[in-house]
Order: structure tokens, then C-alpha cells, then sequence
């Protein structure tokens, strides 16, 4: 039997950790929060089941926290803690939501037995709301880190369109969460019911991107053993997500053009058209009116798809939100790794903020990833930066150049060690081919 997870959040770092070490010898998974915002976003990223809350907390009180946690994910149940009594707030903590309101030192032998209480209401709870994960319960549209007036903008048009059937054409740099956007707008629409299938058009040769989005009979060609569902049927009473839709073969563009305007399709191998009920999202980061002047994506398609468009800014247009997705981030891979991580320096994320990210979200998802790696103490500084990154920003003095090969050398050892030696892994980890990763363990005589 898996057991509960246990999130405390408590200012005071001694107490704190003896909480931690007494829950963890009983078996939960334990995670750490200093003040009610680390407390939030480990709601998002560890999914807790259970959490063990200070009352007095240096950005907030516990007794309001209980509500805010409560109207995220209704199925989390949280104990309170206090250093005095107190009537009044213990009657407020339970119309929040609390399951109980303890007193510290005079209660500590009633904690496990709580906890455990605590923990199988939540498992009941979350078996009847069908498991909810990170959020659920939450609008899907405040999962979307960041308020920088060009973020805001987007999901203002974003949540105007979810509640309709409309299709939704998303534009932007490769790396700008186009796919979290799609996922939101299901989320809040009538169709959030339904499935939500992504499928990346690039990722497939044309015969079988076609195969996989509108399936086959069996025997209509080699290998065709049996019949196979298409995504579009998968989708049905759902949404559909394809992206890079600039890198479909233009021969299956006036399929998916047939399906948006008339809800059918024929399999491969079938002579009568299956109905689909679906929504459509797809998301390029081309300039597509581009390709329609060469030829490479059909005029009509572009605007049954562009119906409503919205674009997604990029990192660099919203150097604002750095700062709250590397704590996101932060928070996330520490719980993975099973690392405590109490500070960030300012250094670290000013670094962050100069950077050009030409990856933008999903390469400062994999600095901050290589950061905590490299990081041997409980802080963020800027000395944990990856050397391509620190490279990246420009050589300094004479001599640099050898800190860096050392400091690359370093990296690459740290990275191996987390992978296991899984080499595809590492390479992928340091955004680099598998043969670039051979090459520099050659360069730096690293057997491994």
C-alpha cells in the first residue's frame, strides 16, 4: 500500500524538521514549506494528501491558508498548528475547511493518529472525486504560471474562447506552453468531460500520422492484423490537440479540413465515413500564411483553424514571470529528487532574467532541472548554473575559458551520476545529441 504524502508548512526551521523526521519514520512521503507561497505551489507540484500547518506564518495566516487549499484541491485535509490556543481561530479553521486545530508541544503525541485520520479521509475523498491531481478543483486557467500583462492578455482570450466549440489556432515559439494552454481551454469548456488527446505532428511519417489520427480497418495494408481506433475517434466529445500542425503533409490537410467541416472521415481501408463530435486545437510556432504562399499548408484549412487565434509571448516578452516559474520549477524537482531546498539567491534569478532564452519555458525548466543537480547544499546560487548557460552569457576574464571546461567537465559527471549512467538520458538532460555526449566523455577522458 503506497502511503500518504505530508506537506508542513512552518516558519521555524528546527521544528520543522523534526516533524519531517518523525512522519517520515512512520513511512509517509514528507515535504517541506517555509511560508504560505513555498506551501502553495508544493500543493501544485507535490499533490500532498495531507497538510500539517502553522497558524502564524510570515507571509500569512494558516487559518486563511486552509481555504485557499481547500478551494484548490478540495480532497487535500489539513491540520493546523499553533503555538496558543485559541477558540476563535479554531472555530474559523474548521469553517475553512480544517480537519483539526492542534496545539504544538501539548498535542505532539496526537499527531500520527491524526495524520493517519486525516490521510485516509483524504484517499476516501479523492477515490470518490475520481483521484483529482495537482489543482484539480482549481480554474484550470490559474494553473497558468505567471502575470505579466502579455501572459494575462492571452489567457484573458483563452478562457473567452473555452466556453465554446470554436477552433482555437495558438501561435508562438516553440517552448512557450502551448500544449498547457490547449489543456486549460478543454479543462474549462463543456467538452472537459471528454478526452483530451495531443498528438504532435512532426513526430510521425505521413502514412503514419494518418494511421494514428484517423485509424485502419484490418487487412486495408501490410501489417493491418487487426482493426485500430483512430485519435480523431478517441476525441470524440473531446478535444483534439495537434501540434506543429504546419508539419502536416498537406495530402492530410484536406482530411482534417473534411472533419472540421463536416465531423467525418474515412478510415483507412473503410468506405463509409465514422462520425466524430470534436474540438480542435492546434498550435504551430511557423508562420503559416508564410507557408500557404509556398505551397505547404492549404489556404482553407488556415482559416477554419484561425478561427480564433491567440498568440503565446515569448520568455524573453515576459522576463517578469522568470522569477515565479524557477520557484515553480525549483520546488517541483526537489520533490523528485528528494531534496530540501530552503533559499534561491537573488543572484541566481537575476542571472536568469539577463539570459536570452531562445527555448523559452521549457529550457529554463531544464537550467533549473541541471541546477538542483549541481546544487551540493540547500541553496540556489549562481555558481549552480549549468557552464553552457554561464557560456552562453559571455567569457570574462582570461582564463574562463578553462573554468568553464572544468566547470563543463564537472557537469557532465553530476549528470551521468543522476541518470545512472544512462547516457540517452544525460544527453537529453544537457540539451545536447547522444554522439555530442560521447565525443565530449572522449574530450575530457571520461570512462564511464
Amino acid at each position: 500500500m503506497t502511503m500518504a504524502k505530508i506537506l508542513i508548512i512552518d516558519d521555524e526551521l528546527q521544528l520543522r524538521r523534526l516533524l519531517a523526521r518523525i512522519i517520515g519514520l512512520e513511512g509517509y512521503e514528507v515535504a517541506e514549506a517555509q511560508d504560505c507561497a513555498a506551501g502553495l505551489r508544493l500543493l501544485r507540484t507535490f499533490d500532498p494528501d495531507v497538510v500539517l500547518c502553522d497558524v502564524k506564518l510570515p507571509d500569512g495566516n494558516g487559518v486563511e491558508l486552509v481555504r485557499r487549499i481547500k478551494a484548490a484541491v478540495p480532497a487535500v485535509e489539513v491540520i493546523l498548528l499553533t503555538a496558543f490556543g485559541n477558540i476563535p481561530d479554531g472555530v474559523q479553521a474548521i469553517k475553512n475547511g480544517a480537519f483539526d486545530y492542534i496545539t504544538k508541544g501539548d498535542d505532539n503525541n496526537k499527531i500520527l493518529p491524526l495524520l493517519a485520520r486525516a490521510a485516509q479521509k483524504a484517499a476516501q475523498q479523492r477515490r470518490g472525486a475520481g483521484a483529482a491531481g495537482p489543482g484539480a478543483g482549481a480554474e484550470p486557467f490559474d494553473r497558468i504560471i505567471g502575470r505579466s500583462e502579455a501572459l494575462r492578455q492571452a489567457v484573458d482570450l483563452a478562457r473567452r474562447v473555452a466556453s465554446t466549440s470554436t477552433s482555437v489556432l495558438l501561435t508562438g515559439e516553440t517552448g512557450t506552453g502551448k500544449e498547457v494552454f490547449a489543456q486549460a481551454i478543454h479543462e474549462a469548456s463543456p467538452r472537459a468531460k471528454g478526452a483530451f488527446v495531443a498528438v504532435n505532428c512532426s513526430a510521425f511519417s505521413k502514412e503514419l500520422l494518418e494511421s494514428e489520427l484517423f485509424g485502419y480497418r484490418a487487412g486495408s495494408f501490410t501489417g493491418a492484423a487487426r482493426d485500430k481506433k483512430g485519435l480523431m475517434e478517441e476525441a470524440d466529445k473531446g478535444t483534439l490537440f495537434l501540434d506543429e500542425i504546419g508539419e502536416m503533409p498537406v495530402e492530410l490537410q484536406a482530411k482534417l479540413l473534411r472533419v472540421l467541416e463536416s465531423g467525418e472521415f474515412i478510415k483507412i481501408g473503410e468506405t463509409r465515413p465514422t462520425r466524430v463530435d470534436l474540438r480542435v486545437i492546434a498550435a504551430t510556432n511557423r508562420d503559416l500564411e508564410r507557408e500557404i504562399a509556398a505551397g505547404n499548408f492549404r489556404e482553407d484549412l488556415f482559416f477554419r483553424l484561425s478561427v480564433f487565434r491567440i498568440h503565446l509571448p515569448s520568455l524573453d516578452q515576459r522576463k517578469k514571470d522568470i522569477a515565479e516559474y524557477a520557484r515553480y520549477f525549483v520546488d517541483r524537482f526537489a520533490a523528485r529528487m528528494g531534496r530540501r531546498i530552503e533559499a534561491v539567491d537573488p543572484e541566481y534569478i537575476a542571472a536568469l532574467e539577463r539570459h536570452t532564452w531562445h527555448g523559452n519555458v521549457r529550457e529554463l525548466r531544464n537550467i533549473v532541472e541541471r541546477s538542483l543537480i549541481m546544487a551540493e547544499g540547500e541553496r540556489l546560487t549562481a555558481d549552480t548554473l549549468p557552464p553552457d548557460f554561464l557560456r552562453d552569457a559571455g567569457a570574462g576574464e582570461p582564463g574562463d575559458a578553462m573554468k568553464l571546461a572544468e566547470l563543463e567537465r564537472r557537469h557532465i559527471l553530476k549528470v551521468l551520476e543522476y541518470t545512472g549512467g544512462n547516457k540517452t538520458e544525460a544527453a537529453r538532460l544537457l540539451g545536447i545529441g547522444v554522439a555530442t555526449l560521447y565525443r565530449k566523455l572522449e574530450s575530457y577522458d571520461l570512462r564511464t
